[in-house]
Protein backbone atom coordinates (compact mmCIF):
# COMPACT_ATOMS: atom_id res chain seq x y z
CA UNK A 1 0.00 0.00 0.00
CA UNK A 2 1.55 3.53 -0.88
CA UNK A 3 2.48 5.24 1.89
CA UNK A 4 0.15 8.33 1.58
CA UNK A 5 -2.94 5.80 1.57
CA UNK A 6 -3.93 5.01 5.65
CA UNK A 7 -6.02 2.80 6.61
CA UNK A 8 -9.04 4.16 9.00
CA UNK A 9 -8.15 3.60 12.24
CA UNK A 10 -10.62 1.82 14.75
CA UNK A 11 -11.39 5.29 16.16
CA UNK A 12 -12.64 6.60 12.82
CA UNK A 13 -14.54 3.11 11.47
CA UNK A 14 -16.09 3.94 15.14
CA UNK A 15 -17.38 7.12 13.88
CA UNK A 16 -18.22 6.10 10.29
CA UNK A 17 -20.43 3.09 11.63
CA UNK A 18 -22.08 5.24 13.82
CA UNK A 19 -23.43 7.76 11.04
CA UNK A 20 -24.06 4.95 8.71
CA UNK A 21 -26.38 3.81 12.00
CA UNK A 22 -27.28 7.27 12.19
CA UNK A 23 -28.76 7.58 8.60
CA UNK A 24 -30.21 3.81 8.25
CA UNK A 25 -32.06 3.93 11.73
CA UNK A 26 -34.24 7.02 9.94
CA UNK A 27 -35.37 5.19 6.68
CA UNK A 28 -36.12 1.98 8.66
CA UNK A 29 -38.74 4.10 10.98
CA UNK A 30 -40.06 5.80 8.07
CA UNK A 31 -40.59 2.56 6.65
CA UNK A 32 -42.25 1.16 9.47
CA UNK A 33 -44.80 4.00 9.89
CA UNK A 34 -45.11 4.81 6.67
CA UNK A 35 -48.63 3.68 5.08
CA UNK A 36 -49.16 2.59 1.60
CA UNK A 37 -50.57 5.60 -0.98
CA UNK A 38 -53.62 5.65 -3.20
CA UNK A 39 -51.41 4.21 -6.18
CA UNK A 40 -49.09 1.30 -3.69
CA UNK A 41 -53.30 0.47 -2.67
CA UNK A 42 -53.99 -0.17 -6.74
CA UNK A 43 -53.63 -3.34 -7.42
CA UNK A 44 -55.00 -4.54 -3.84
CA UNK A 45 -58.34 -2.47 -4.88
CA UNK A 46 -58.84 -4.07 -8.59
CA UNK A 47 -58.32 -7.57 -6.61
CA UNK A 48 -61.33 -6.88 -3.70
CA UNK A 49 -63.42 -5.48 -6.87
CA UNK A 50 -62.80 -8.68 -9.05
CA UNK A 51 -63.41 -11.03 -5.85
CA UNK A 52 -59.71 -12.77 -6.51
CA UNK A 53 -59.22 -13.78 -3.07
CA UNK A 54 -55.97 -15.40 -3.45
CA UNK A 55 -54.39 -12.20 -5.39
CA UNK A 56 -55.65 -10.30 -2.53
CA UNK A 57 -54.27 -12.35 0.32
CA UNK A 58 -50.97 -12.04 -1.67
CA UNK A 59 -50.91 -8.59 -2.62
CA UNK A 60 -51.98 -7.82 1.35
CA UNK A 61 -48.74 -9.90 2.14
CA UNK A 62 -46.86 -7.80 -0.17
CA UNK A 63 -47.83 -4.55 1.54
CA UNK A 64 -47.16 -5.67 4.76
CA UNK A 65 -43.49 -6.17 3.83
CA UNK A 66 -43.36 -3.18 2.28
CA UNK A 67 -45.21 -1.12 4.83
CA UNK A 68 -44.26 -2.81 8.04
CA UNK A 69 -46.26 -0.30 9.89
CA UNK A 70 -49.68 -0.68 7.90
CA UNK A 71 -52.13 -3.07 9.29
CA UNK A 72 -54.86 -3.45 6.30
CA UNK A 73 -58.81 -3.40 8.08
CA UNK A 74 -60.82 -6.13 9.14
CA UNK A 75 -63.39 -5.17 5.88
CA UNK A 76 -61.21 -4.77 3.27
CA UNK A 77 -63.81 -2.91 1.13
CA UNK A 78 -63.49 -0.31 3.06
CA UNK A 79 -59.93 0.44 0.91
CA UNK A 80 -62.56 0.37 -2.08
CA UNK A 81 -63.28 4.06 -0.43
CA UNK A 82 -61.27 6.80 -1.96
CA UNK A 83 -63.31 9.95 -1.64
CA UNK A 84 -65.65 11.07 1.15
CA UNK A 85 -68.66 10.44 1.67
CA UNK A 86 -70.69 11.22 4.63
CA UNK A 87 -68.14 13.80 5.11
CA UNK A 88 -69.96 15.59 2.42
CA UNK A 89 -73.63 15.41 3.98
CA UNK A 90 -72.10 17.02 7.20
CA UNK A 91 -70.38 19.73 5.64
CA UNK A 92 -73.73 20.90 3.61
CA UNK A 93 -75.43 20.68 7.24
CA UNK A 94 -72.98 23.02 8.54
CA UNK A 95 -73.80 25.10 5.67
CA UNK A 96 -77.59 25.22 6.35
CA UNK A 97 -77.09 26.39 10.02
CA UNK A 98 -74.91 29.15 8.72
CA UNK A 99 -71.83 27.89 9.95
CA UNK A 100 -69.32 28.70 7.71
CA UNK A 101 -66.06 28.41 10.28
CA UNK A 102 -67.49 24.55 11.47
CA UNK A 103 -67.63 23.99 7.61
CA UNK A 104 -64.36 24.87 6.62
CA UNK A 105 -63.12 23.06 9.76
CA UNK A 106 -64.69 19.67 8.28
CA UNK A 107 -62.94 20.38 4.49
CA UNK A 108 -59.77 20.84 6.16
CA UNK A 109 -60.18 17.33 8.11
CA UNK A 110 -61.76 15.86 4.70
CA UNK A 111 -58.66 16.81 2.65
CA UNK A 112 -56.27 15.33 5.52
CA UNK A 113 -58.11 12.44 5.52
CA UNK A 114 -58.46 12.02 1.67
CA UNK A 115 -55.07 14.14 -0.18
CA UNK A 116 -56.63 13.51 -3.59
CA UNK A 117 -59.82 15.04 -2.84
CA UNK A 118 -60.55 18.74 -4.09
CA UNK A 119 -63.73 20.37 -2.86
CA UNK A 120 -66.42 20.04 -5.47
CA UNK A 121 -67.64 23.27 -7.78
CA UNK A 122 -71.06 23.11 -6.38
CA UNK A 123 -70.22 23.11 -2.76
CA UNK A 124 -67.95 25.85 -3.33
CA UNK A 125 -70.25 27.71 -5.21
CA UNK A 126 -72.66 26.93 -1.64
CA UNK A 127 -69.74 28.26 0.28
CA UNK A 128 -69.53 31.46 -1.38
CA UNK A 129 -73.46 31.77 -0.98
CA UNK A 130 -73.61 31.20 2.88
CA UNK A 131 -70.74 33.90 3.07
CA UNK A 132 -72.61 36.15 1.10
CA UNK A 133 -76.23 35.19 2.85
CA UNK A 134 -74.05 36.25 5.89
CA UNK A 135 -72.64 39.67 4.68
CA UNK A 136 -76.09 40.55 3.42
CA UNK A 137 -78.19 40.16 6.67
CA UNK A 138 -75.28 41.85 8.22
CA UNK A 139 -76.35 44.97 5.35
CA UNK A 140 -80.03 44.78 5.93
CA UNK A 141 -79.39 44.89 9.87
CA UNK A 142 -77.58 48.06 9.25
CA UNK A 143 -79.50 49.35 6.76
CA UNK A 144 -76.41 49.68 4.46
CA UNK A 145 -78.06 49.25 0.99
CA UNK A 146 -74.79 49.95 -1.18
CA UNK A 147 -73.37 46.92 0.46
CA UNK A 148 -76.54 45.00 -0.01
CA UNK A 149 -76.44 46.34 -4.00
CA UNK A 150 -73.14 44.96 -4.12
CA UNK A 151 -73.30 42.22 -2.77
CA UNK A 152 -76.43 41.27 -4.79
CA UNK A 153 -74.41 42.43 -8.08
CA UNK A 154 -71.86 39.91 -7.00
CA UNK A 155 -73.44 37.16 -6.00
CA UNK A 156 -77.13 36.70 -8.14
CA UNK A 157 -78.09 33.71 -6.34
CA UNK A 158 -78.93 35.65 -3.41
CA UNK A 159 -81.56 36.89 -5.30
CA UNK A 160 -83.71 33.57 -6.22
CA UNK A 161 -86.76 33.03 -5.90
CA UNK A 162 -86.08 30.54 -2.62
CA UNK A 163 -84.33 33.30 -1.21
CA UNK A 164 -87.27 35.87 -1.70
CA UNK A 165 -86.90 37.20 1.69
CA UNK A 166 -83.56 38.98 0.27
CA UNK A 167 -85.54 40.58 -2.57
CA UNK A 168 -88.16 41.58 -0.05
CA UNK A 169 -85.26 42.95 1.96
CA UNK A 170 -83.38 44.79 -0.64
CA UNK A 171 -86.82 46.50 -2.11
CA UNK A 172 -87.18 47.93 1.46
CA UNK A 173 -83.07 49.53 1.70
CA UNK A 174 -83.71 51.05 -1.28
CA UNK A 175 -87.50 52.69 0.16
CA UNK A 176 -86.02 53.64 3.22
CA UNK A 177 -83.36 55.20 1.05
CA UNK A 178 -85.56 57.34 -0.96
CA UNK A 179 -84.85 55.27 -4.08
CA UNK A 180 -88.62 53.84 -4.95
CA UNK A 181 -87.99 53.75 -8.39
CA UNK A 182 -85.38 50.95 -7.82
CA UNK A 183 -87.69 49.49 -5.31
CA UNK A 184 -90.38 48.86 -7.88
CA UNK A 185 -87.99 47.25 -10.45
CA UNK A 186 -86.90 45.03 -7.52
CA UNK A 187 -90.77 44.15 -7.12
CA UNK A 188 -90.74 43.87 -10.57
CA UNK A 189 -88.05 41.41 -11.31
CA UNK A 190 -90.04 39.02 -9.07
CA UNK A 191 -93.34 39.49 -10.18
CA UNK A 192 -91.47 38.57 -13.59
CA UNK A 193 -89.73 35.60 -12.39
CA UNK A 194 -90.79 33.97 -9.48
CA UNK A 195 -94.03 31.27 -9.54
CA UNK A 196 -95.26 30.96 -6.01
CA UNK A 197 -98.46 32.70 -6.50
CA UNK A 198 -98.83 33.63 -2.40
CA UNK A 199 -94.84 35.37 -3.23
CA UNK A 200 -96.73 37.29 -6.03
CA UNK A 201 -99.65 38.48 -4.04
CA UNK A 202 -97.15 39.09 -1.46
CA UNK A 203 -94.96 41.11 -3.05
CA UNK A 204 -97.45 43.27 -5.11
CA UNK A 205 -98.80 43.63 -1.59
CA UNK A 206 -95.32 45.25 -0.63
CA UNK A 207 -94.74 47.03 -3.53
CA UNK A 208 -97.95 49.43 -2.46
CA UNK A 209 -95.70 52.19 -0.64
CA UNK A 210 -93.65 52.83 -3.37
CA UNK A 211 -95.83 52.17 -6.57
CA UNK A 212 -97.68 54.56 -8.60
CA UNK A 213 -101.22 53.18 -9.61
CA UNK A 214 -100.01 52.69 -13.01
CA UNK A 215 -96.82 50.65 -11.67
CA UNK A 216 -99.24 48.65 -9.53
CA UNK A 217 -101.29 47.94 -12.79
CA UNK A 218 -98.40 47.23 -14.46
CA UNK A 219 -97.32 44.52 -12.05
CA UNK A 220 -100.79 43.07 -11.60
CA UNK A 221 -101.08 42.77 -15.85
CA UNK A 222 -97.47 41.16 -15.84
CA UNK A 223 -98.72 38.85 -13.50
CA UNK A 224 -101.80 38.05 -14.96
CA UNK A 225 -100.09 37.41 -18.15
CA UNK A 226 -98.19 34.81 -16.57
CA UNK A 227 -100.65 32.99 -14.56
CA UNK A 228 -103.71 33.39 -16.26
CA UNK A 229 -106.21 31.07 -14.25
CA UNK A 230 -105.06 33.17 -11.65
CA UNK A 231 -106.39 36.56 -13.24
CA UNK A 232 -109.44 36.85 -10.47
CA UNK A 233 -106.93 36.58 -7.82
CA UNK A 234 -104.55 39.36 -8.58
CA UNK A 235 -108.03 41.39 -9.87
CA UNK A 236 -109.26 41.32 -6.69
CA UNK A 237 -105.63 42.11 -4.90
CA UNK A 238 -105.31 45.49 -7.28
CA UNK A 239 -109.17 46.12 -6.69
CA UNK A 240 -108.17 46.01 -2.33
CA UNK A 241 -104.84 47.94 -3.05
CA UNK A 242 -106.54 50.59 -5.10
CA UNK A 243 -109.71 50.86 -2.84
CA UNK A 244 -107.03 51.45 -0.10
CA UNK A 245 -105.79 54.34 -1.78
CA UNK A 246 -109.37 55.63 -2.42
CA UNK A 247 -109.07 54.77 -6.06
CA UNK A 248 -110.93 52.00 -8.43
CA UNK A 249 -110.18 49.63 -10.97
CA UNK A 250 -110.51 51.79 -14.18
CA UNK A 251 -109.45 54.83 -13.10
CA UNK A 252 -106.05 54.98 -13.77
CA UNK A 253 -104.23 55.33 -17.29
CA UNK A 254 -101.88 52.44 -17.72
CA UNK A 255 -98.61 53.33 -19.43
CA UNK A 256 -98.36 51.57 -22.62
CA UNK A 257 -97.37 47.97 -22.53
CA UNK A 258 -96.46 45.09 -25.06
CA UNK A 259 -96.77 41.76 -24.43
CA UNK A 260 -93.17 40.47 -25.67
CA UNK A 261 -90.97 40.01 -23.17
CA UNK A 262 -87.41 41.19 -22.85
CA UNK A 263 -85.19 39.35 -24.84
CA UNK A 264 -81.11 38.80 -24.47
CA UNK A 265 -79.49 41.60 -26.61
CA UNK A 266 -76.61 40.16 -28.97
CA UNK A 267 -74.59 43.43 -28.87
CA UNK A 268 -73.47 45.44 -26.08
CA UNK A 269 -72.35 49.10 -25.96
CA UNK A 270 -70.49 50.89 -23.72
CA UNK A 271 -72.01 53.67 -21.60
CA UNK A 272 -71.14 56.93 -22.83
CA UNK A 273 -69.52 59.31 -20.31
CA UNK A 274 -70.33 62.50 -21.16
CA UNK A 275 -73.19 63.97 -23.55
CA UNK A 276 -73.58 67.48 -25.63
CA UNK A 277 -75.54 69.75 -23.99
CA UNK A 278 -79.04 69.54 -22.68
CA UNK A 279 -81.81 70.25 -24.83
CA UNK A 280 -84.71 73.06 -22.93
CA UNK A 281 -86.97 70.04 -21.42
CA UNK A 282 -90.24 69.83 -23.23
CA UNK A 283 -91.87 69.02 -19.79
CA UNK A 284 -91.88 69.78 -16.64
CA UNK A 285 -89.35 67.75 -14.32
CA UNK A 286 -90.99 66.25 -11.19
CA UNK A 287 -89.64 67.83 -7.78
CA UNK A 288 -86.70 66.17 -6.53
CA UNK A 289 -87.67 63.16 -4.36
CA UNK A 290 -86.48 62.83 -0.69
CA UNK A 291 -83.02 60.97 -0.03
CA UNK A 292 -81.01 60.30 2.63
CA UNK A 293 -78.24 61.85 0.91
CA UNK A 294 -77.36 65.34 0.22
CA UNK A 295 -76.94 66.98 -3.07
CA UNK A 296 -73.03 67.07 -2.44
CA UNK A 297 -70.35 67.11 0.10
CA UNK A 298 -68.47 63.80 0.02
CA UNK A 299 -65.11 64.54 -0.29
CA UNK A 300 -63.70 61.89 -2.48
CA UNK A 301 -65.55 63.26 -5.44
CA UNK A 302 -62.65 64.58 -7.53
CA UNK A 303 -60.83 61.15 -6.93
CA UNK A 304 -63.90 59.45 -8.37
CA UNK A 305 -64.01 61.72 -11.49
CA UNK A 306 -60.37 61.16 -12.08
CA UNK A 307 -60.82 58.00 -11.58
CA UNK A 308 -63.75 57.62 -14.11
CA UNK A 309 -62.16 59.62 -16.64
CA UNK A 310 -59.35 57.21 -16.95
CA UNK A 311 -61.69 54.12 -17.34
CA UNK A 312 -60.28 53.02 -14.10
CA UNK A 313 -63.62 51.49 -13.05
CA UNK A 314 -62.80 48.99 -10.15
CA UNK A 315 -60.62 52.05 -8.40
CA UNK A 316 -63.83 54.82 -9.07
CA UNK A 317 -66.20 52.13 -7.47
CA UNK A 318 -63.61 51.48 -4.59
CA UNK A 319 -63.48 55.18 -3.94
CA UNK A 320 -66.97 55.41 -4.09
CA UNK A 321 -68.33 53.18 -1.62
CA UNK A 322 -71.10 53.95 0.40
CA UNK A 323 -71.49 57.28 -1.38
CA UNK A 324 -71.99 60.59 0.82
CA UNK A 325 -73.78 62.60 -1.41
CA UNK A 326 -75.84 62.00 -4.73
CA UNK A 327 -72.99 63.75 -7.10
CA UNK A 328 -70.49 60.42 -6.36
CA UNK A 329 -73.15 58.53 -6.49
CA UNK A 330 -74.13 59.54 -9.59
CA UNK A 331 -70.60 58.87 -10.83
CA UNK A 332 -70.55 55.49 -9.00
CA UNK A 333 -73.63 54.65 -11.00
CA UNK A 334 -71.14 54.97 -14.47
CA UNK A 335 -68.54 52.79 -12.66
CA UNK A 336 -69.96 49.97 -11.30
CA UNK A 337 -72.72 49.81 -14.85
CA UNK A 338 -69.08 49.61 -16.68
CA UNK A 339 -68.25 46.74 -14.57
CA UNK A 340 -71.64 44.68 -15.32
CA UNK A 341 -73.31 45.49 -12.08
CA UNK A 342 -76.18 46.84 -13.63
CA UNK A 343 -78.38 46.81 -10.74
CA UNK A 344 -76.53 48.58 -8.57
CA UNK A 345 -76.23 51.00 -11.24
CA UNK A 346 -79.77 51.74 -12.00
CA UNK A 347 -80.21 52.24 -8.14
CA UNK A 348 -77.74 55.01 -8.17
CA UNK A 349 -78.97 56.57 -11.52
CA UNK A 350 -82.38 56.42 -10.15
CA UNK A 351 -81.53 58.92 -7.07
CA UNK A 352 -79.40 61.08 -9.38
CA UNK A 353 -82.30 61.36 -11.95
CA UNK A 354 -84.55 62.58 -9.03
CA UNK A 355 -82.17 64.19 -7.13
CA UNK A 356 -82.02 68.07 -7.81
CA UNK A 357 -78.61 68.11 -9.65
CA UNK A 358 -79.47 69.99 -12.71
CA UNK A 359 -81.00 69.20 -16.11
CA UNK A 360 -78.04 67.59 -17.68
CA UNK A 361 -77.50 65.33 -14.81
CA UNK A 362 -80.99 64.19 -14.81
CA UNK A 363 -81.25 63.53 -18.29
CA UNK A 364 -78.00 61.91 -18.35
CA UNK A 365 -79.09 59.85 -15.86
CA UNK A 366 -82.34 59.05 -16.74
CA UNK A 367 -79.56 57.85 -19.71
CA UNK A 368 -77.92 55.32 -17.62
CA UNK A 369 -81.10 54.44 -15.93
CA UNK A 370 -82.58 53.03 -19.83
CA UNK A 371 -79.11 51.65 -20.44
CA UNK A 372 -78.96 49.75 -17.37
CA UNK A 373 -82.79 48.24 -18.02
CA UNK A 374 -81.53 47.00 -21.21
CA UNK A 375 -78.27 45.29 -19.26
CA UNK A 376 -81.45 43.63 -17.11
CA UNK A 377 -83.56 42.74 -20.42
CA UNK A 378 -85.84 44.67 -19.44
CA UNK A 379 -86.26 46.39 -22.74
CA UNK A 380 -90.21 47.55 -22.42
CA UNK A 381 -89.48 49.61 -19.24
CA UNK A 382 -86.17 50.79 -21.25
CA UNK A 383 -88.57 51.98 -23.91
CA UNK A 384 -91.13 53.98 -21.05
CA UNK A 385 -87.39 55.66 -19.94
CA UNK A 386 -86.76 56.36 -23.30
CA UNK A 387 -90.44 57.75 -23.92
CA UNK A 388 -90.31 60.22 -20.99
CA UNK A 389 -86.62 61.47 -21.33
CA UNK A 390 -85.55 64.58 -23.11
CA UNK A 391 -82.23 62.48 -24.64
CA UNK A 392 -80.06 63.62 -27.10
CA UNK A 393 -79.69 62.81 -30.77
CA UNK A 394 -76.90 60.54 -29.87
CA UNK A 395 -78.93 59.02 -27.12
CA UNK A 396 -82.03 58.12 -28.47
CA UNK A 397 -80.45 56.32 -31.51
CA UNK A 398 -78.20 54.22 -28.85
CA UNK A 399 -81.52 53.36 -26.77
CA UNK A 400 -83.40 52.99 -29.74
CA UNK A 401 -81.07 50.86 -31.39
CA UNK A 402 -80.76 48.35 -28.45
CA UNK A 403 -84.51 47.88 -27.93
CA UNK A 404 -84.78 47.47 -31.55
CA UNK A 405 -81.71 44.93 -31.20
CA UNK A 406 -84.03 42.86 -28.64
CA UNK A 407 -87.06 42.62 -29.93
CA UNK A 408 -85.57 41.20 -33.15
CA UNK A 409 -83.88 38.71 -31.64
CA UNK A 410 -86.86 37.67 -29.33
CA UNK A 411 -89.63 37.78 -31.62
CA UNK A 412 -87.27 34.97 -33.67
CA UNK A 413 -86.40 33.41 -30.73
CA UNK A 414 -90.61 33.31 -30.93
CA UNK A 415 -91.04 32.37 -34.57
CA UNK A 416 -92.51 35.80 -35.21
CA UNK A 417 -90.16 36.12 -38.09
CA UNK A 418 -92.22 38.42 -39.56
CA UNK A 419 -91.73 40.88 -37.25
CA UNK A 420 -88.34 39.97 -36.56
CA UNK A 421 -87.60 41.20 -39.96
CA UNK A 422 -89.46 44.53 -39.01
CA UNK A 423 -87.27 45.32 -36.01
CA UNK A 424 -84.03 44.13 -37.72
CA UNK A 425 -84.67 46.58 -41.07
CA UNK A 426 -85.53 48.78 -38.67
CA UNK A 427 -82.59 48.77 -36.52
CA UNK A 428 -80.46 48.61 -40.00
CA UNK A 429 -82.10 51.87 -40.72
CA UNK A 430 -81.44 53.47 -37.63
CA UNK A 431 -77.89 52.76 -37.92
CA UNK A 432 -77.87 54.24 -41.38
CA UNK A 433 -77.70 50.80 -43.55
CA UNK A 434 -75.68 48.51 -41.42
CA UNK A 435 -76.39 46.08 -39.14
CA UNK A 436 -73.93 43.33 -37.64
CA UNK A 437 -73.48 39.77 -39.32
CA UNK A 438 -75.01 37.71 -36.91
CA UNK A 439 -78.29 40.31 -36.84
CA UNK A 440 -78.34 40.00 -40.49
CA UNK A 441 -77.84 36.03 -40.18
CA UNK A 442 -80.69 35.90 -37.83
CA UNK A 443 -82.86 37.97 -40.23
CA UNK A 444 -81.96 36.02 -43.32
CA UNK A 445 -82.89 32.80 -41.59
CA UNK A 446 -86.22 34.34 -40.39
CA UNK A 447 -86.79 35.27 -44.06
CA UNK A 448 -86.21 31.54 -44.80
CA UNK A 449 -88.73 30.56 -42.48
CA UNK A 450 -91.09 32.90 -43.54
CA UNK A 451 -90.97 31.25 -47.12
CA UNK A 452 -89.03 33.77 -48.73
CA UNK A 453 -86.39 31.91 -49.90
CA UNK A 454 -84.81 34.28 -52.78
CA UNK A 455 -84.85 37.08 -50.34
CA UNK A 456 -82.97 34.97 -47.75
CA UNK A 457 -80.44 33.32 -50.29
CA UNK A 458 -79.63 37.38 -51.23
CA UNK A 459 -78.84 38.41 -47.57
CA UNK A 460 -76.79 34.96 -47.12
CA UNK A 461 -75.13 36.14 -50.44
CA UNK A 462 -73.81 39.12 -49.68
CA UNK A 463 -72.75 38.16 -45.92
CA UNK A 464 -70.42 34.75 -47.52
CA UNK A 465 -69.03 37.30 -50.24
CA UNK A 466 -68.18 39.69 -47.37
CA UNK A 467 -66.64 37.07 -45.22
CA UNK A 468 -67.01 33.62 -45.86
CA UNK A 469 -67.85 31.31 -42.93
CA UNK A 470 -68.63 27.47 -41.61
CA UNK A 471 -72.03 30.15 -41.07
CA UNK A 472 -72.60 31.98 -43.79
CA UNK A 473 -72.30 28.53 -45.93
CA UNK A 474 -74.23 26.51 -44.53
CA UNK A 475 -76.79 29.28 -44.50
CA UNK A 476 -76.42 29.52 -48.03
CA UNK A 477 -76.58 25.77 -48.42
CA UNK A 478 -80.23 25.68 -46.46
CA UNK A 479 -81.75 27.86 -49.02
CA UNK A 480 -81.38 25.04 -52.15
Amino acid sequence: MPAHLKTPTHALRSVLLAGLVAVTLPLSALAQDATPSNEDLRALRFYIEQNQTAAVTAEVSRLQKAFPGWTPPSDLKQLLVTGPTTEIANIYARLSRNDITGAQALIAQTKEKYPSWTVPSDLQAQIKLTQAQKSFDAAVAGRDVASALELVSDTPALLRCDRINNTWNLALLQEQAGNKSGAYLTYQQIVATCNGIPDLVATIEKSDAVTTPQQLEGLVDAAKARFVTQSATFDALEQRLLAGRGLTQGTTTSATKTTTPAPRSTTTSAAPRTAPVARAPSTPRPAPVQTSLPRSGDNRLSRTRADAKTGSWAACAADSANPRSLDIAYERAWCVYNLDRPLEALSYFSMAAQGGLGSTVARDARFGMALALLKREMTDDASRVAASSDFTMDQRREIEGQILNQRGVRAYNTRQYAKSVQYFDALQKLKGGAITRDLALMRGYAMLNMGKREEARTEFERLNNELSTAETRAALAATY
